[in-house]
């Protein structure tokens, strides 16, 4: 072993001591790996920086931003609520849909993203259908992960992977070159889960919809446009463009309630729509050039009377306190614009949503009322006795008229990157500036989608794996490892890469894992005469589709508490899969990239 070699394995263990630990978070774990290489010379500044305009640094970006224009304009949103309607009210016909639907969206989104917007979808279907929600959302999870398998952008151990065969060979893999492997791996996960059901847990899960924590049903009225675009369309319509989480519960025409119109109804400009709203669809509502908040029609211009205008006009939220002057009192009798210079948009009532106008409402203690106003105006009611508190409302607005534009992006960046018409990281870059150009998704949001954690993680773990080529510790690795598998055939070989990566990665993240075993692969398969290729696909196929634990994938985090599932359910469910996972991607990828026979004996 030499000097270098001792030097190197030293900042390793120290690593991988802060990674398994979690003392740090990971990518400050990172950034001391890259400054400890530098600072006892293993690399040179250049090569220790080189993560930080890498291909897969780079791609990671673009592919958070782009993921933020399909959430923002409510693709992710919309698909998940066809999710619930095509699920039917069979479990196994739930599994059947929901699985190869999440594994097409985390595809090209990120994986975590897609568990988290899936979770309450799931959630409220599961209650609706009297299903338990622990026998959905271990497969949703699991598929989410599976995903990832179906194109090189989809995670970051494929990008380095990528990023290493092509270091070594000249040239790396193309967007969908792991895709045959992908779209078996997801088949088997579908197939398994369907017949290995039994096995699952039977909880109710934590999540209530009518729980405390969850703000989805303020109460507000829409008024109608004159000449807008809604204007002489149906009801149907409006609601199928804001989704299920928008509800009607009457509807004003000539400032008389009417009870004869129905969904197939045309609406006409001046008609009043008393509504329940999630808060993205009140915060849509309110963008929405169509439409407008009736209490901000009547009351905005002055309540946003300034010399500055109404362009810093902004949404919060207000507690009414116990005890408040306001209890008691209808929202018509406080008149908010002219005494606080504010507008009353909606209400949020924990118990049960006030019937008729929302002016008539009389406030109880621990309504929230949805403010909209200037901030210059706001500290006044910041301080008001009657205010337990104030707080940023937390809608986003879904700019859904923008989502073909969204889509034409999506399909556009893809293109580019497969035929090779662009290299993969300018044309997701240019994808990414697209959604922000054509305001598929605002530039301040595009900025807060972007994970600097995962961003600063892979540019720091990158040069960790050049030094390991660099000291000749993955020669060193892989002399030991061939001893042992010299006579091995290539099958077993691969099947030997994809253990080491999946019991790595319940540690390690996967692009930790892929950067560590990934040069071991590469000199393995040469000191055996073959492409690097494979090994080093089965390697990151390891590291993102081993599912011996809950810790080993963030999707599988998310699901734990809401499933009440237990550690052992992991382990008991998930092993079967990841060894029948393993042997059909060691299988494949001899297929694919050594020519072997197709059946794996």
């Amino acid at each position: 072993m030499t000097f270098d070699q001792a030097l190197f394995l030293l900042v390793l263990a120290g690593g991988l001591y802060l990674f398994i630990s979690e003392r740090l978070r990971v990518d400050v774990t990172a950034m001391l790996i890259l400054l400890a290489l530098v600072l006892t010379g293993v690399l040179d500044s250049r090569q220790a920086l080189a993560g930080f305009a890498s291909e897969p640094a780079i791609i990671v970006a673009a592919v958070f931003v782009i993921s933020g224009g399909m959430a923002a304009t409510g693709i992710t949103e919309r698909i998940g609520q066809w999710i619930g309607h095509a699920a039917g009210s069979s479990e196994s016909r739930a599994v059947a849909v929901v699985m190869p639907t999440v594994a097409a969206l985390s595809s090209f989104t990120h994986h975590v993203m897609v568990t988290a917007m899936m979770l309450p979808i799931l959630n409220r279907f599961a209650r609706s259908k009297h299903m338990s929600v622990s026998r959905l959302l271990m497969p949703m999870s699991f598929a989410a992960s599976l995903g990832t398998t179906l194109t090189l952008v989809s995670a970051p151990a494929f990008l380095l992977a990528s990023n290493l065969i092509e270091r070594n060979t000249g040239e790396g893999l193309g967007i969908f070159s792991i895709t045959p492997i992908g779209i078996a791996l997801v088949a088997v996960g579908v197939a398994y889960m369907l017949a290995a059901r039994w096995l699952l847990p039977r909880h109710q899960g934590e999540s209530d919809d009518g729980g405390y924590l969850r703000l989805d049903r303020y109460r507000t009225e829409l008024l109608i446009v004159e000449g807008s675009r809604w204007s002489t369309r149906p009801l149907a319509d409006l609601q199928k463009a804001l989704g299920d989480r928008f509800r009607l519960l009457g509807w004003l025409r000539d400032g008389a309630l009417r009870d004869d119109l129905k969904d197939t109804s045309v609406l006409l400009s001046g008609d009043i729509l008393l509504v329940e709203a999630s808060a993205d669809a009140l915060a849509s509502l309110h963008d929405d050039p169509g439409l407008d908040l009736y209490a901000l029609a009547r009351h905005g211009a002055a309540a946003t009377a300034a010399p500055a205008g109404a362009s810093d006009a902004q949404l919060v939220q207000a507690l009414i306190a116990p005890g408040s002057e306001f209890i008691g009192h209808s929202v018509r009798e406080l008149d908010f614009s002219r005494r606080f210079k504010a507008v009353i948009a909606g209400l949020w009532r924990r118990d049960e949503q006030p019937t008729g106008r929302l002016a008539d409402a009389r406030l109880r203690e621990g309504d929230l009322l949805v403010l909209w106003g200037r901030p210059s105006h706001f500290a006044e009611l910041a301080a008001h006795h009657g205010f337990l508190m104030l707080v940023p409302f937390a809608g986003e607005a879904k700019r859904r008229v923008r989502a073909p534009l969204a889509l034409a992006v999506l399909a556009a960046t893809v293109i580019a990157a497969a035929t090779e018409w662009l290299a993969a990281p300018l044309a997701f870059l240019l994808g990414a500036v697209a959604m922000v150009a054509t305001r598929c998704v605002d530039i301040n949001q595009a900025y807060r989608e972007i994970d600097v954690r995962i961003f600063v993680m892979i540019a720091g773990v990158i040069p960790l794996g050049i030094a390991m080529e660099q000291t000749g510790t993955a020669d060193l690795f892989a002399r030991h490892l061939f001893d042992v598998v010299e006579h091995w055939p290539p099958l077993g070989v691969l099947l030997v890469m994809f253990t080491m990566a999946g019991l790595l990665t319940q540690i390690l993240s996967d692009a930790a894992t892929t950067v560590l075993l990934g040069p071991i692969a590469v000199s393995l398969a040469d000191a055996l005469g073959l492409s690097p290729v494979p090994f080093v696909v089965c390697t990151a196929l390891g590291a993102v589709a081993s599912f011996l634990t809950p810790i080993g994938h963030h999707g599988n985090l998310l699901v734990l508490g809401p499933g009440q599932y237990r550690f052992n359910d992991f382990l008991r469910i998930g092993l079967p899969l990841t060894v029948m996972i393993a042997l059909v991607s060691a299988w494949m990828a001899r297929w694919l990239w050594l020519d072997g026979p197709f059946w794996p004996f």
